[in-house]
């Protein structure tokens, strides 16, 4: 299964690759540059496919646990200062997403969405210090009945070029469901409540939708 948001530039990567392969079968003679050229023409479609799937996952929505929003690795654990909305110390667990981890983002708790925001901003390496509040992003915010507020934030990288949000405000969000899409890399800083129990270390690789980020105590 693909996402909805690859669904254009699949297509047209496929027209692309099938004309290059006419191209390449009917100007190259030599056997072996033939096939070399088309392998690597074929090796380029399967990247963008592997990209933009988005295959199926098995959350049951609850408001003991709040999930990872995406796949990825583990790179921040800190108490930190939420400044845009919040405006309370939490605790921040940031994501990072290689170009080979699914893309998709997902709502990491259930409950009533009060924020979305969009920002431009630069394309600061992900890992950067500043990229949380300089970086191209977009702040969501939902208040779940255990853990209160919950913010989220997708944020672009140095490849990352087109945030995708679907997070509208007075709407409901629920648990793992499909909540956006980040093109190519980069990052999500989730942002709970000091109370909360992380259960997830630094470098842990983890599954949007399905791995425990935290539990309220």
């Amino acid at each position: 299964m693909f996402h909805k948001e690859g669904q254009k530039i699949i297509f047209a990567s496929l027209v692309v690759v099938v004309l290059l392969i006419f191209i390449v079968d009917y100007f190259i003679s030599l056997n072996w540059l033939r096939t070399s050229l088309m392998l690597i023409v074929l090796v380029f479609f399967i990247l963008i496919l592997q990209f933009f799937r988005n295959p199926k996952i098995n959350t049951k929505p609850n408001d003991i646990n709040a999930l990872c929003p995406v796949d990825g690795k583990v790179v921040v654990i800190e108490e930190v200062f939420e400044n845009e909305f919040l405006k309370q110390k939490c605790i921040q667990v940031s994501v990072f997403m290689s170009p080979l981890n699914v893309h998709v983002t997902r709502y990491p708790v259930s409950g009533d969405i009060i924020y979305s925001k969009y920002h431009p901003g630069k394309y600061l390496v992900a890992w950067h210090p500043k990229a949380s509040e300089e970086n191209e992003r977009t702040t969501v915010v939902i208040k779940n009945k255990s853990f209160g507020k919950v913010l989220y934030r997708q944020i672009a990288g140095a490849l990352a070029r087109r945030i995708v949000n679907y997070a509208v405000e007075k709407n409901m969000a629920i648990q793992g469901a499909d909540s956006g899409f980040i093109k190519f890399g980069s990052r999500v800083d989730v942002f709970l409540p000091l109370h909360s129990k992380i259960e997830v270390k630094l470098n842990d690789k983890v599954k949007g939708g399905e791995t425990i980020l935290a539990t309220i105590e």
